[in-house]
């Protein structure tokens, strides 16, 4: 993306034909270096978060990837998740990403994942100012997605299933991410060449989507819809039949991936675990349950009030882009309401269908079970940033407004981030006290087994609800086979107390 501050207008005073080029500059300067402090605030936080990661320990499903990982190599995880498992041959190829490197993998999952979630979200704010003929301060494009990626990561109910555990970060923070990043090469398309990479690679990650999550693919699937449905007064001029064609494509792409998924025996097996037939969840009955469930979500996501800072960074964004050249006459100068309720009816209707579609495997838990809920949570928080621009370009119009809404819009973006980070040291000194039980009950196993020994006692560590062998004060076994793999081991007791 290009960026010019040094031609940028005085955003706080409009153009009268009597201010000075200094005047000019000194704004400009202004405000290159207050938004390059302002950024940092968010990247400080998420490096904190990062250096937290440090401190993960495998759990839960985890304990079931690591010894198949390690005897039998990604082609023993691919098999299993297709044959035995759920049938989700992407997510496989993600976990096995981490899992070859065994509990290190673990460690440093949340530095790969903050680096890749910022990245995505950067070159995709970048590449839409791009496309639209838009530019802004440097600082503007990082600072948007660094607010976006600690909102969408840190104003969760559960951050630790949301960002640190790998399992369900893979399944249902990495996938939406993934699925934003696969519209960068359209937004950057000019070429033939580019177009048609552009749609090779929509294909591509439609199918990757598809065998990656079904809530994401879901989402996929609305957004595209409402995309092709609504291109013909969205999208004016040329672009319009590569954006339809996008769509089709990477539709086409997500459906077969979808199928399969759907169709293989591991999905099958899955289905008949929790009794997810096309008739149980598609019922009258189960329909109003999960409306019911969805309202519950909707009312705890619409009262949590960081993701104010997701809104706030918008607001920035619309009060400090200009136009550069004839393609600002597009989507977002022309019809501006029209990606604001596409993309509301999106996230409504993306949300409910993906409660549908967990509510077999949660049953009456699918309201509280936060960690499905990130693959319809990126689309709100895009919702907000793109709210807050349009709400940014009407402001910059009036005399004084554009100052107070930039103060205004700055003091959000730092309390949402002092609001974050709270919770967050909060979920250090647990993740401390869980890794450091964690690794001296990891050397005691490894020290007996190494000795012979078949039969070990093994005390849950727990944290944030993560599943544990022997949970709920021993009634629950899962996953204790497959610690006792790990460690190979012929089986593990239940011990209230660490040995």
């Amino acid at each position: 993306m290009t960026t010019d501050e040094s031609k940028a207008p005085d955003l706080s005073h409009p153009e009268d034909g009597s201010g000075t080029r200094s005047n000019k500059w000194l704004a400009s300067r202004w405000t290159t270096v207050w938004t390059t402090v302002l950024v940092l605030l968010p990247l400080g936080l998420l490096g904190a978060a990062v250096w937290i990661g440090r401190l993960v320990r495998p759990g839960a499903d985890d304990w079931c990837f690591l010894p198949v990982v390690r005897d039998d190599g990604a082609s023993g995880l691919i098999g299993k998740f297709y044959f035995q498992d759920n049938g989700r041959v992407a997510n496989a190829l993600l976990v096995v990403a981490y899992a070859a490197f065994g509990v290190p993998g673990h460690r440093w999952f949340a530095l790969s994942t903050g680096i890749l979630v910022l990245g995505i979200l950067w070159a995709v704010t970048a590449s839409a100012l791009r496309s639209t003929g838009m530019r802004a301060p440097r600082a503007i494009p990082p600072l948007v997605a660094a607010l976006m990626t600690v909102v969408f990561l840190f104003a969760t109910q559960n951050t630790y299933k949301t960002f640190y555990w790998p399992a369900s970060s893979v399944s249902h923070t990495l996938a939406p991410v993934l699925a934003a990043g696969s519209v960068i090469p359209l937004l950057r398309a000019r070429t033939r060449k580019g177009r048609v990479f552009a749609l090779g690679a929509a294909l591509v990650a439609g199918v990757f989507i598809g065998t990656l999550s079904e809530e994401t693919a879901v989402v996929v699937f609305v957004v595209l819809a409402l995309a092709l449905l609504t291109s013909y007064w969205a999208v004016p001029g040329p672009g319009r039949a590569l954006a339809r064609s996008w769509c089709a494509v990477a539709f086409v792409g997500t459906a077969i991936g979808t199928v399969i998924l759907y169709t293989s025996p591991g999905a099958r097996t899955r289905r008949e675990r929790f009794d997810a037939d096309a008739t149980s969840m598609f019922s009258p009955d189960t329909l109003m349950t999960c409306l019911r469930a969805f309202m519950d979500i909707l009312g705890t996501i619409l009262s949590t009030w960081q993701y104010a800072g997701a809104f706030a960074a918008g607001l920035l964004l619309g009060l400090l882009v200009r136009g550069d050249g004839p393609r600002t006459q597009g989507l977002l100068w022309r019809r501006p309401l029209i990606p604001v309720v596409v993309g509301a009816v999106a996230f409504l209707l993306s949300g409910y269908l993906c409660t549908v579609v967990a509510h077999p495997a949660f049953g009456a838990s699918v309201a509280t079970a936060s960690r499905t809920w990130n693959d319809y949570l990126l689309l709100y928080v895009m919702l907000l940033v793109t709210v807050g621009a349009m709400l940014g370009r009407v402001l910059r119009t009036r005399q004084w407004l554009p100052g107070l809404a930039m103060a205004a819009a700055a003091a959000v973006c730092v309390m949402a981030c002092v609001g974050l980070a709270v919770p967050l040291a909060h979920l250090e000194r647990k993740m401390e006290v869980r890794a450091q039980h964690w690794d001296r009950q990891d050397r005691w196993l490894h020290t007996h087994a190494a000795h012979g020994d078949q039969v070990l006692p093994y005390t849950p560590v727990s944290v944030s609800g993560l599943g544990e062998p022997f949970g709920r004060h021993g009634q629950k076994p899962w996953p204790a086979k497959c610690v006792a793999q790990w460690y190979h081991l012929q089986r593990i007791t239940y011990s209230p107390r660490f040995p």
